[in-house]
C-alpha cells in the first residue's frame, strides 16, 4: 500500500469518526431538549399540587386529613427534587481545545 493510499484511508476513517460524533452530539441535543420539556411539563402541575397541599395544611383538619395532606406535600417535594436533578443532565459545553482535539 502506498503512502498516499494510507493517507486516504486514514482521512476516510477520520471523516467516518467525525460523522459518528456529529450524530452522537445531535442525539444528545435531542435528549437534552426532551428532558427540558419533560421537566417543564411536570413542574407546572407539580407546583400547583404542592401549593394546594401547603394551603390545606394551614387549615384546621382532623388527624386523618392532616396526615393525607402531609403525605401529598412530602411526595410532591420528593418529585420536585427528582425533577430538579434532571437539570444536571445537560450537554457539556465544548471548549475550543476539545474541538481542536476532535479535528486532529
Amino acid at each position: 500500500m502506498t503512502e498516499r493510499e494510507t493517507q486516504t484511508e486514514t482521512l476516510a476513517a477520520e471523516q467516518e469518526w467525525l460523522a459518528l460524533i456529529a450524530k452522537y452530539e445531535a442525539r444528545m441535543d435531542e435528549i437534552a431538549e426532551l428532558i427540558a420539556r419533560v421537566r417543564h411539563e411536570i413542574n407546572n402541575p407539580l407546583t400547583g399540587v404542592l401549593g394546594q397541599a401547603q394551603l390545606l395544611l394551614r387549615e384546621e383538619l382532623n388527624e386523618k386529613a392532616r396526615k393525607r395532606a402531609e403525605a401529598i406535600e412530602e411526595l410532591a417535594i420528593r418529585l420536585r427534587d427528582i425533577v430538579a436533578q434532571l437539570r444536571q443532565v445537560q450537554k457539556p459545553v465544548k471548549t475550543s481545545e476539545q474541538s481542536r482535539k476532535l479535528r486532529n
